[in-house]
């Protein structure tokens, strides 16, 4: 049996990267930071997040850079051969199979930060 499987809920890095295609196909990459307690202060912890589809599309239209989100999906890597110095790399992507939107329209405005108050705001795409 094998399992892979992230869950994260944290605020928007910056604004969303949309990438169309001509088969019709969307693809969306953003920044997540979430907050890892620490004694002394929260230390945010930064993950690069990959939607495609009907995700990336609602990424591309309602996301926004500070906005709160939650996603669920499954970690990958991408590798590649560094022009510079010949050596191998990796880099931790997690590809988002649910975007949760969970700050209020006001935080997507600039306004407070708080709980939903917009019916259907809250919904799964």
């Amino acid at each position: 049996m094998s399992l892979n499987v992230v869950t994260l809920v944290g605020r928007v890095g910056g604004d969303p990267d949309v990438k169309y295609f001509e088969s019709g196909s969307v693809k969306c990459r953003l920044t997540l930071a979430v907050n890892r307690q620490t004694r002394n202060s929260d230390q945010p912890d930064w993950f690069n997040l990959e939607l495609w589809g009907k995700q990336a599309d609602v990424a591309a239209n309602y996301v926004r850079k500070g906005s709160l989100i939650g996603v669920k999906g499954s970690l990958k890597f991408d590798a590649w051969v560094d022009r510079n110095t010949g050596a191998n790399r990796t880099s931790p992507i997690v590809v988002v199979e649910r975007l949760q939107l969970l700050g209020s329209k006001r935080d997507s405005e600039g306004g407070s930060s708080g709980g939903s108050d917009t019916p259907g705001y809250e919904d799964d795409f």
